[in-house]
């Protein structure tokens, strides 16, 4: 490892703090759901090391003790989870350095704030290293096993999570993401467009398809909103050789 990749890696370690003290909550709640909903501490510890996508293991915890599909679960789970398609779509022209097996590796880390904080990074100019890539995932990803794992050991002591509001945990956590974009034009009528087109999906086609439309609805509403590229003037250069 060279001198400028230890520095992004440590600088990587850095940017994940913040979110790694954000998500602490959130990850002990999702062990300790998994366990009310009669999962053992090695299938909860298991499913995050694995899934890694906090909003598709809440859902998949709810539909594994029904008796639904295991087709559906997975379609449930994927419906969710759609809109990192739409990260790596965004995030894949920055990573065009990275190899194939290193882009594997990447895709699989995408979680919300790898996305975020990449595109913030990018935003100020600064290149996407592997290295700082690597810095900001793995402390991630390695925490958020071993708060599903705390969650899951003392979820019994616990009770009811969601009697001390700790359900709320995921909406704050997302609209926290989002408010980290604020600054971008044309953020304001995409967020309400899609969170209204998001409420109305909830209503007619029901949970977790909302989240899929509601994302997509953004993602067009975006698409329409951009701006062209302003045509390169034409040069005429016979006239100009006159």
């Amino acid at each position: 490892m060279t001198d400028a990749d230890r520095a992004d890696f440590l600088q990587g370690m850095k940017d994940c703090v913040p979110i790694i003290l954000g998500s602490v909550a959130f990850g002990i709640l999702f062990g300790a759901l998994a366990v009310e909903n009669g999962m053992s501490l090695y299938q909860a510890v298991l499913m995050s090391a694995t899934i890694y996508a906090g909003a598709s293991q809440m859902v998949g915890i709810e539909l594994f003790g029904s008796n639904v599909a295991p087709w559906l679960i997975v379609l449930s789970i994927f419906a969710v989870n759609f809109r990192h398609v739409l990260y790596s779509a965004t995030i894949g022209p920055r990573l065009k350095s990275f190899s194939f097996a290193k882009k594997a590796l990447a895709f699989f880390l995408l979680v919300d704030p790898q996305f975020a904080e990449s595109e913030r990074r990018a935003e100020r100019g600064k290149p996407i290293s592997f290295a700082w890539y690597l810095g900001m995932a793995i402390p991630i990803y390695c925490c958020w096993v071993t708060e599903a794992a705390i969650g899951a050991y003392f979820g019994k002591f616990i009770g009811d999570p969601t009697a001390y509001g700790l359900d709320f945990l995921l909406p704050a956590y997302f609209l926290g993401l989002v408010m980290g974009f604020r600054r971008r034009r044309n953020w304001l009528p995409v967020v309400l467009t899609s969170g209204a087109i998001s409420v109305i999906a909830y209503k007619t086609v029901g949970s977790p398809w909302h989240v899929s439309i509601g994302a997509i609805a953004g993602v067009l509403l975006a698409a329409i909103m951009a701006k062209p590229a302003s045509p390169e003037p034409v040069v005429d250069y016979e006239a100009g050789d006159a």
